[in-house]
């Protein structure tokens, strides 16, 4: 790549980047410690300290984080070493059914966990069946504490998949020399996974970690959804419709994003800092361990037991939307595919769809285009500050995406430089930018990772054949990276189209709400809603299946890669 035109994307990204990455977050730290003056001031911080309702939302979004990710280990880590190290029956299918869960947003699931565990759902009729409670009894699962719960779940039923994608791509690099070695020391079985292999997958597992934890902590589609508003993403949700004259939801996100910083500062230097050299990955390759009939039983099953609880709240959500009639039964009592017709041609969805497919897809154009030349910036040159700019374009998987939806909010605001993109009037120029932004990490990690498995003298045979740098890079390199390319778009343009948090702050206007704004609504209406809702869930979870499954044909264990910071 010429020198000139390098430094040029150099400065273009680095303008897009303090436009609308650093720009919204400093908006947000302008309003929570600028005063109506133009001070300095502590005291709207300190005023959400002081707060018993505030302290008790931060309190709880931590404690659901942390629950959600230490759930999510579980799930994870013994599913991707399973996988790793052992040939069992079904394995291939069992290890892409894994990933099934990520397909669908959190919030989407909930429907089908409160028709489960409600007051009148199918949990309480299959105990009544079973007499071991009474109509007159009911437990309300998802009431007081129990909502709580519920969110941890589904979040982690939701979320698993990353921390499984990056234990996978961690196991797949561990040279089985060093546990070779540790084994014929005498350190054999649980020993060894947790002397030995835990701590070489603890990288990998930090930086999945880190995601999970900053998107349960500022998850707000789930606690919605659950109505669990004691929490700091739903009070800063409630509070957008005071962003021009109460400074108190900018310090409310604030401090969320300070302590997003924080949590993966503090995770960064415990877990993080020590890293363990190998030998160019592995001096040999690992063959996965033959098992008996009772080693199959018990991989199998596992991976059942985690798929299938994982998969239930989408299954409950299938049923939904074809059902006429679920209340007080194990299954829907009237079977129907009206809703999918209404849902065909309500005033909410199909717009929505449509709206959903222009962002989405304005976007991922967006992303390729910067994801490319980025990626040959920080591959193919040797720019100073090129290793900034690849963790510049990583910090969006880092930031939670309330606040970059709120900064987003706060900087179109009126006598703002960027209020011709006002959402209030037309959101489809701000959220395109938005889902760009947050899904630039997927297309630039795909492209970095295709140019580094492809060799440099391609490109040098052809420029030494007369061949331009540019025209060498469409002709020759661009094409060999295409696989990688085309998974970088696959997750950004489906990760697009079910986007939460910038859909449900920044689309205030029905005509331009995306499908998750109109699921989130269409939940409200009574009589037909949840039914409607479920339909036009159903079909976004089939559209994001096919990518998925698309994305990890085309990466397969490097998958995993994308998801770290």
């Amino acid at each position: 790549m010429p020198r000139n035109f390098a430094y040029f994307i150099y400065a273009i990204t680095v303008v897009f980047f303090l436009c609308f990455f650093v720009w919204p977050i400093w908006q947000i730290l302008k309003g929570g410690f600028v005063d109506a003056d133009g001070s300095v001031t502590f005291a709207y911080i300190l005023e959400v300290f002081d707060n018993p309702i505030y302290l008790e939302g931060l309190q709880n979004a931590f404690t659901l984080a942390l629950c959600t990710t230490i759930l999510s280990l579980l799930m994870a880590v013994p599913l991707a070493f399973i996988n790793d190290r052992f040939a069992f029956p079904g394995k291939k299918v069992f290890g892409a059914m894994a990933l099934l869960p990520i397909m669908l947003p959190p919030f989407v699931g909930a429907i089908g966990i409160q028709q489960i565990l409600g007051q009148y759902g199918v949990l309480n009729v299959v105990l009544d069946h079973l007499g071991i409670i009474s109509q007159g009894h009911y437990i309300d699962w998802l009431g007081g504490e129990g909502r709580f719960w519920g969110v941890v779940v589904m979040s982690a039923l939701s979320l698993y998949p990353i921390l499984y994608l990056n234990a996978q791509a961690s196991l797949a690099n561990i040279d089985p020399a060093m546990e070779e070695a540790a084994e014929n020391l005498g350190c054999t079985g649980v020993r060894r996974f947790f002397s030995i292999t835990l701590p070489l997958m603890r990288s990998g597992l930090f930086a999945g970690s880190t995601i999970v934890f900053i998107w349960a902590f500022t998850e707000l589609g789930v606690p919605l959804l659950f109505d669990y508003n004691r929490i700091t993403s739903v009070q800063i949700f409630n509070g957008i419709k005071d962003i021009g004259g109460n400074p108190f939801p900018y310090a409310l996100v604030t401090v969320m994003l300070l302590f997003s910083v924080l949590f993966y500062a503090v995770g960064k230097g415990l877990f993080g800092r020590q890293n363990f050299a190998m030998m160019a990955k592995a001096s040999h390759a690992g063959e996965p361990k033959q098992l008996g009939l009772v080693g199959n039983v018990i991989c199998t099953g596992l991976f059942c037991i985690v798929i299938g609880m994982a998969l239930i709240p989408h299954l409950a959500v299938v049923l939904v939307s074809f059902s006429g009639d679920w209340y007080h039964s194990i299954l829907p009592q009237h079977w129907t595919t009206l809703n999918y017709e209404i849902a065909l041609a309500h005033n909410l969805t199909v717009p929505s769809i449509q709206n959903s497919l222009i962002y989405a897809s304005a976007a991922t154009v967006l992303n390729v285009l910067l994801g490319i030349c980025l990626a040959f910036v920080i591959v193919r040159t040797e720019l100073p500050g090129r290793g900034l700019l690849d963790a510049m374009a990583m910090l969006p998987l880092a930031v939670p995406g309330l606040v970059m939806a709120f900064g987003y909010l706060a900087m179109c605001q009126e006598g703002k430089a960027f209020s011709f993109l006002n959402p209030t009037e037309n959101p489809t120029a701000l959220l395109i930018i938005a889902y760009a932004v947050r899904k630039m990490p997927f297309v630039v990690r795909s492209a970095v990772a295709g140019l580094q498995q492809t060799s440099v003298t391609y490109e040098e045979a052809a420029q030494n054949l007369g061949c331009p740098p540019l025209k060498s890079a469409f002709k020759i390199t661009i094409p060999l990276i295409m696989a990688n390319l085309l998974a970088g778009a696959l997750l950004a343009f489906s990760q697009g189209m079910l986007e939460v948090s910038d859909s449900l702050v920044l689309a205030q206007k029905q005509a331009y709400y995306p499908i998750t704004k109109a699921i989130y609504e269409l939940m409200a209406i009574l009589g037909d809603g949840r039914f409607i809702a479920s339909a036009l869930g159903v079909w976004s979870m089939a559209f994001l299946a096919v990518t998925i499954i698309g994305a990890s044909i085309l990466l397969g264990k490097k998958l995993g890669a994308i998801f770290r910071v």
